[in-house]
């Protein structure tokens, strides 16, 4: 059986090679071949692609990248952190100066 015309989408997303993603296919046909016994079929198409969705997703969880997002949220959050700060002070002053009554300067 020939690979789905989205197999080279299917890897990107999954962040491995075409070429990997091929030899996941054809193990996901050989595996679709013994489960149901038949060829070319709708059956034997749907579990085709559901092994290989699950291949693909087994591979995903192998490989060892390193995810970047949880890094940039902390630089952000670091880089935020002196003006949230001062936005603290503030707003602590301004609270201090309501509740003890102390009287505003005239402008």
């Amino acid at each position: 059986m020939n690979a789905p015309k989205l197999l080279p989408w299917y890897a990107r997303r999954a962040g491995v090679s075409t070429e990997r993603a091929e030899a996941l296919w054809r193990k996901a046909v050989r595996q679709a071949t013994t489960d149901t016994g038949w060829v070319g079929n709708a059956e034997y198409y749907g579990a085709a692609m559901n092994t290989f969705i699950a291949l693909l997703e087994a591979e995903e969880a192998s490989l060892c990248t390193p995810s970047m997002g949880g890094i940039f949220r902390a630089q952000a959050r670091v880089m935020r952190l002196p003006l949230t700060m001062m936005e603290d002070f503030s707003n602590a002053a301004t609270h201090w100066q309501r509740c003890v009554g102390v009287p505003r300067r005239a402008a």
